[in-house]
């Protein structure tokens, strides 16, 4: 019987002891595990940060839809003032974690066209692009669950930019 009411007693002095008051008698504390237990979000510390350096390619042509098995495939095309831009790509405008395609509160993806200009010591950084065989195409995949949520595609570009319809 002694014994039963000293187990009890310990057992309520350390359930006493296990408030956020961050006692020195609670023992799950006693080698550093009384702290939080993982990150509190997904969310990458310092947030979703934009870290790419790319520049905006300065024109957008044309934007169409093209069908695919899973959706739709937006197909971009441009041009930029000199040969030799490499690296292009259509990004989201609002930093979103990988493979993921949200649209604003709005209902608008709005896309940024950037890309690497040629380095200023290339010839090609020198001669200006032509239209026909110097033209840049970009494709940029949405599956149909986002598609849904998305009510029009933004492209914009250095100078202009153009909308399309879902």
């Amino acid at each position: 019987m002694l014994r039963s009411l000293c187990l009890i007693s310990i057992c309520a002095l350390l359930a006493g002891c296990g408030g956020g008051g961050g006692s020195g008698w609670n023992p799950l504390g006693w080698f550093g595990g009384g702290g939080q237990r993982g990150p509190q979000t997904l969310e990458p510390k310092g947030g979703y940060a934009r870290t790419d350096q790319r520049l905006a390619v300065p024109q957008v042509l044309s934007a169409r839809w093209e069908p695919t098995v899973e959706g739709r495939l937006l197909v971009v095309t441009a041009i930029a003032p000199t040969k030799g831009w490499w690296d292009v790509a259509l990004v989201t405008e609002t930093p979103q974690p990988e493979g993921r395609v949200r649209p604003d509160a709005d209902g608008v993806l709005r896309l940024r066209l950037v890309g690497s200009p040629p380095l200023s010591d290339d010839r090609s950084a020198r001669l200006p692009a032509q239209p026909g065989p110097d033209t840049i195409t970009v494709a940029f995949p949405i599956s149909a669950a986002a598609l849904e949520r998305i009510d029009s595609v933004a492209v914009s570009a250095g100078n202009n930019g153009m909308a399309l319809k879902v």
